[in-house]
């Protein structure tokens, strides 16, 4: 069941969280509600949509020295 929450906090800090709700897609009460239940599973280790995003990109073979010579051809 869901139930209503009032928030007082600064208005610059409410208009960020509407302009971020905006960019975001998300609704303000689902950014808190996200923001509450990480807090509530003591999840320090939550990954954003835009790192998941990346998962996969680089391949599993690349060594140290690899990257290195790769860094050094790249800013020959």
């Amino acid at each position: 069941m869901q139930t209503k929450l009032t928030l007082r906090m600064e208005q610059e800090l409410i208009n960020s969280a509407k302009a971020y709700s905006a960019r975001s897609g998300k609704s303000v009460s689902k950014i808190v509600a996200d923001l509450f239940k990480s807090i509530q599973s003591n999840d320090k280790t939550t990954v954003t949509q835009n790192v998941s995003s990346l998962k996969g990109v680089i391949k599993n073979n690349v060594s140290e020295s690899n990257y290195k010579t790769h860094l050094e051809v790249k800013y020959k």
